[in-house]
């Protein structure tokens, strides 16, 4: 059975997002780090692969893999805001109507520009997120 490849860094949100590129992204996402913060309760932590994770989930699959995940959070990718909401069990839809111009995965929402959305309507999907992702895995602050 394989590993989990992706892991938490050893590295403050302060310093990191400091480094985000272009400045339109690092500016999207000290805004994304006040709402997830604000909105999940939680500190933002590093993990490989430049994406900031909020909260963590232990898991254990039917097939035996297991690991742990961070619960929320987002990656300011060069074309697009990546916002992972795990794991990706309830339909959001009515939440995603009224959140403006984005395209899906299966946990991951794509935003291109976060000025042409809606923050508020974003916090409540993060939120959601967070109650669907506890009632499957308890969710905790730290890694």
């Amino acid at each position: 059975m394989s590993a989990t490849k992706t892991s938490v860094e050893q590295q403050e949100f302060v310093r990191w997002v400091q480094a985000v590129e272009p400045e339109r992204r690092r500016e999207e996402a000290l805004a994304l780090d006040a709402l997830f913060r604000a909105t999940s309760g939680f500190a933002p932590r590093i993990w490989s692969g430049g994406m900031v994770g909020y909260g963590a989930y232990d898991y254990t699959y039917a097939s035996g893999r297991s690991g742990t995940w961070f619960a929320t959070g987002f990656a300011p990718r060069k074309a697009k805001l990546s916002i992972y909401i795990m794991p990706g069990y309830a339909d959001f839809g009515s939440i995603l109507d009224r959140l403006g111009p984005h395209s899906m995965g299966k946990s991951c929402l794509y935003i291109t520009r976060l000025a042409r959305i809606d923050m508020d309507v974003l916090g409540e999907l993060i939120a959601a997120g967070l109650e669907d992702l506890g009632r499957h895995w308890p969710v905790r602050a730290e890694v």
